[in-house]
């Protein structure tokens, strides 16, 4: 008898911080817990970008993804994503270009247009902080694209730097990341796979049919080929009941909800997280538009198929915050358990 998964699962993890325990220990876990992926036969591990957060510590993916390259053999590894709007075009290229000459065909570079931050903290992130910075994504991310695939007009005043790259011949292999038209658009036009956040906005099916209308076939890097290449990030907790799942999503919405009254707190313990939901059922009413797919193996197994359903993806990416590491392992186990099929 032979296991096969009915879709390949990838793990998103944006480093948590769960109450007592430090930044540097999430650090550990991350890295623990890509091992554990691994082994289990998840497909990515992507790393979240967040600044100025007392709940997650993924504050820098660039090092996080090479510290997980380095422990791990075979999965690949990637940023989910670079807030490209901080940073240098180039010199997110050089990292990335590094990365890949490291771990030949295992990273990703995963790109989004989001602060990962609150305001104040994206123009703390600014070089230039007299005024907030202008919205150039879209010409940021050609001129990226430009230099990793040595695409760049030869009039482009920086167009010889994409020989300089230093990881060459190895590329990573860029997605963009996102829950809207716009960066539908992004992805679509210069023929891109694209990760769509559920997780943050759900039911976002209009979206993936655009992407598949609007892309533009090309010759792309990385392996996917020049079709349109969908991912889903999902938010997922697999626990043995649903009772116990539901108990371990808590701590996430409680972390949320300070977030949404301007306060960073870290991932508090399961028992306190329901307690203080329990006396603020409004705040179970605010989230109640957001996908959780939260329970027992066979609970999961169908919210998730339910979602494949809705999108027709190509992958699907697992991403949760538990105050336990341990449970957040085995609820990886568990969600991987879960959708995998035995073939005779």
């Amino acid at each position: 008898m032979v296991e096969t998964l009915v879709i390949p699962l990838s793990v998103l993890d944006q480093t948590p911080i769960p109450e007592g325990c430090s930044p540097a220990q999430a650090l550990a876990n991350s890295i623990d817990l890509a091992r554990h992926a691994e082994a289990l036969g998840y497909q990515r591990f992507w790393l979240a970008e967040h600044h100025a957060s007392a709940a997650l510590a993924g504050s820098a993916p660039e090092i996080l993804i090479g510290a997980v390259a380095n422990a791990t053999s075979r999965i690949r590894v990637g940023s989910g994503g670079v807030m490209l709007p901080h940073y240098s075009p180039l010199k997110v290229a050089e990292q990335f270009s590094l990365l890949a000459g490291l771990h030949p065909g295992r990273i990703d570079l995963g790109l989004g247009r989001a602060p990962g931050s609150d305001q104040r903290t994206a123009v703390a992130l600014q070089q230039d902080r007299r005024q907030y910075a202008p919205n150039q994504f879209p010409q940021a991310l050609a001129e990226l694209i430009g230099y990793l695939e040595n695409s760049l007009p030869s009039d482009h005043p920086f167009a010889a730097y994409a020989a300089t790259l230093p990881g060459l011949p190895h590329a990573p292999e860029p997605w963009v990341l996102g829950s809207s038209p716009d960066s539908v658009a992004f992805a679509a036009d210069l023929g891109l796979p694209y990760c769509l956040a559920d997780f943050i906005a759900p039911r976002l099916g209009d979206l993936a049919a655009a992407y598949r209308d609007q892309f533009q076939p090309r010759k792309t890097l990385g392996h996917l080929g020049d079709r349109p290449h969908l991912m889903v990030a999902v938010w997922t907790v697999c626990a043995e009941s649903d009772a116990e799942a539901r108990a371990l999503a808590a701590p996430a919405r409680m972390m949320f909800a300070h977030l949404l009254m301007g306060k960073s707190i870290a991932v508090p313990p399961p028992q306190v997280a329901q307690a203080w939901l329990a006396d603020r059922p409004d705040v179970a009413r605010a989230f109640a538009s957001r996908r959780v797919v939260a329970g027992s193996p066979a609970t999961v197994r169908a919210g998730l198929n339910q979602v494949i359903a809705e999108y027709q993806p190509d992958e699907l990416m697992l991403v949760n915050i538990l105050h336990g590491h341990e449970d957040r392992k085995r609820s990886y186990t568990l969600a991987m358990e879960a959708m995998a099929t035995v073939d005779a």
